[in-house]
This record gives C-alpha cells, structure tokens and sequence, in this order.
C-alpha cells in the first residue's frame, strides 16, 4: 500500500476530514471531531509506513498476539488503540478492514445528531 492509496481510503469514508493538530507530519483522519487514524508522514517517506487505529480492545489483543506488525498504539491508549506497520506482515486487505473498524467504532461513538448530520452529507 503507498501513502495515495491510504490517504484516498480513508478519505473515501462518509464524513472524514484530514488534519495535522499536532505537527506538520502527522497526518489524522477524523470522523465528526474525533480521531480514528493517524499516520506520520515522515515514516511513509523512510519506507516505514504505520497507521495507529482504534480497535475492540478484545480483537486489539487477539491481532498483537497474531501479527508480529500490529502492536499496542504509540503515544495512544494501549487497551484502545493498535500501531499498525504497513507494507509488512499485515496484507493491505487487513489494513483496510481495521480502518473500516476504527472509523465505524469512532461514528458509533458519535451522537445521534452527528451521525445523522454526516449520513445526510452524503446524499
């Protein structure tokens, strides 16, 4: 996977925005005003891409203890979060089903009146 086709998959997500509130090289996706992506752009210019993503803290487990690429989130909630290595032992497939699971968690997490705004976007 290189950076165009992440960049454009989780923008392609109903009502996701891109932002860089911490600095100039990490690259956040939200949906509403809340984050479920964040990669540094740095590292995809080293060749050592990695997506940190919100997951089940259940399935967070059962996926470290799988892949040998998929640890607890840097800088993040270890029960809630996963840092993912791309381009590694995780198939791209993986990678886009886990952002499909980070940014339906987060929508979850959003009240009824955001949810709704950001279907309504759409149509």
């Amino acid at each position: 996977m290189n950076l165009e086709t992440f960049y454009e998959y989780c923008l392609s997500k109903k009502g996701v925005t891109e932002h860089f509130p911490f600095d100039e090289e990490t690259l956040v996706f939200k949906v509403g005003a809340k984050m479920f992506a964040l990669s540094s752009l740095n590292q995809w210019e080293k060749n050592e891409p990695s997506v940190n993503l919100k997951c089940n803290p259940d399935d967070a487990e059962e996926l470290r203890a799988q892949y040998e690429d998929i640890k607890p989130g840097w800088h993040m909630s270890k029960t809630h979060w996963n840092t993912v290595a791309i381009n590694r032992d995780v198939p791209d497939s993986l990678v886009k089903q886990l952002i499909d699971d980070s940014y339906q968690l987060v929508f979850k997490s959003l009240t009824k009146k955001a949810q709704t705004e950001i279907l309504e976007l759409e149509r």
